[in-house]
């Protein structure tokens, strides 16, 4: 407390001083602009620097989200195509209109070239190119959990397909994780647990299925879930 009052006494001395001397206040002015004589050009390079970069900023943002507008535009003709079923001019487009791939390369950074990771990972893991897939969906990300959760899961199918169990329950268990909910958590678990099975890992399949028996009785997955829980436990037994 002394110290604080000390702190305060010294303060109030030297605005004091200042206030009440008229030379000590154009002394301290007459330091700063000596040094702003001496150094103009540094204090100018920095301020304009700092405009720079602040518009910098400004003028990548605008130019963003006018090259995501685009691209939106643009991704009409390949998303029709994709519901359609017509993968190969969803992917590669038809020649006048961009597919998902030249979406990709064209406007990096977007939330458009985003999603035609997505549509193009899909699409890559019904031909059976799993390791395309896979690179496409790493690369695509949403606020949307329930479209991220997807993302996590077809990475995981195509792990699997691949035979590479443990990277696949590692998917499967983020889709179930992310933002759990009784539409699709049921589905991811009864991936994760199939993967655990195709793995060896026959008490974490158990466990799983064990989950959603408890957690998700309302489920499509709910009786499967019953059966296969009580198949693994025989095998357990022997």
């Amino acid at each position: 407390m002394a110290k604080k009052l000390k702190k305060q006494r010294a303060g109030k001395q030297f605005e004091g001083s200042l206030l009440e001397n008229p030379d000590s206040i154009a002394s301290t002015f007459g330091r700063g602009e000596d040094f702003l004589r001496k150094n103009g050009k540094i204090v100018a390079g920095l301020i304009g620097a700092g405009i720079l970069v602040i518009a910098g900023v400004l003028i990548f943002q605008i130019n963003k989200a006018n090259q995501n507008k685009t691209a939106q535009s643009e991704m009409f003709q390949a998303v029709y195509y994709y519901e359609q079923d017509s993968v190969d001019l969803a992917l590669n487009g038809d020649g006048l209109n961009a597919g998902f791939l030249q979406i990709i390369d064209n406007y990096r950074g977007t939330d458009a070239a985003s999603l035609s990771n997505f549509y193009a990972g899909s699409i890559y893991l019904s031909k059976g190119d799993f390791q395309k897939a896979i690179d496409h969906l790493k690369k695509f990300s949403a606020d949307d959990y329930f479209v991220q959760s997807k993302a996590y899961a077809l990475i995981g199918d195509a792990y699997v397909e691949l035979g590479q169990f443990n990277e696949g329950i590692s998917y499967y268990q983020r889709a179930a994780n992310n933002e759990e909910n009784k539409f699709f958590t049921p589905r991811y678990l009864e991936k994760l647990a199939i993967a655990y099975e195709e793995a060896g890992q026959i008490s974490q399949a158990i466990a799983t299925y064990d989950r959603i028996e408890k957690e998700y009785s309302d489920s499509f997955e709910y009786t499967s879930a019953l059966k296969h829980k009580a198949r693994l436990e025989g095998l357990a037994a022997n």
